[in-house]
This record gives structure tokens, sequence and C-alpha cells, in this order.
């Protein structure tokens, strides 16, 4: 099995960057997708940024250019880079760790605790 445990949460004015970070303990991290998730009141959750265990990365349209995953699978680590931060930001952010189906298992997710990242002035 796989733990994540995040950190780097925290209140932030709009324009402002914020870096969140999420180390994975417990499995094999290179073998996982790992990605960033967001949900805001009243919305559901959805996929932020998502990075293979070979660097390739995708990411949501509203984020787009100002935010920016990263990994190091040496250190079981996964990286949110948040710059210009919006009010829309604002909202409970989670690591997850996917693992893709095969022939014997089906596919699976590990999730972080969530962390709370507010955009105001």
């Amino acid at each position: 099995q796989v733990q994540l445990v995040e950190s780097g949460g925290g209140l932030v004015q709009p324009g402002g960057s914020l870096r969140l970070s999420c180390a994975a303990s417990g499995s094999i991290f290179g073998n996982y997708v790992m990605g960033w998730f967001r949900q805001a009141p009243g919305k559901q959750r959805g996929l932020v940024a998502a990075i293979t265990p070979v660097g390739v990365a995708n990411y949501a349209d509203t984020v787009k250019g100002r935010f920016s995953i990263s990994r190091d699978n040496a250190k079981n680590t996964v990286d949110l880079q948040m710059n210009n931060l919006k009010p829309d930001d604002t909202a409970v952010y989670y690591c997850n760790a996917h693992r893709p189906s095969t022939t014997l298992v089906p596919a699976y997710d590990f999730w972080s605790q969530g962390s709370q990242v507010t955009v105001s002035s």
C-alpha cells in the first residue's frame, strides 16, 4: 500500500504563489501516476494536474500556464507549484497516487488527507 502525506497549504493573496508537497511511502513510488486534485465548496472534485512515472505532465485548462507539477522518484515526492493564484483557486487540495490496472489486478487510487488553500486579500 501507499501512504501519502501532503504539506504546504495555507492562505495567500491573489497573485501570490504557493507550493504543495506530497511525500509517499509504503510502496514503489515510481510505478504510480501522481496527481493533484481539488474540491471547492459546492463543486465536485476535479483533476488539477497529473504526471506520469517518466515525467509527462497534463494540466486542467484553468491552471495551465500558472501551475507546475513535478516529481522526484528518488525522494518519493511530488510537488505542485502554484503561481499567480486567483480566488477561484481556493479549495481543498489532495495528492493522488494512481496505480493503473493490469491483467492481474484492477486500478487503485491512494489519497492524501487534503489541505486547504485559500486565496484572498
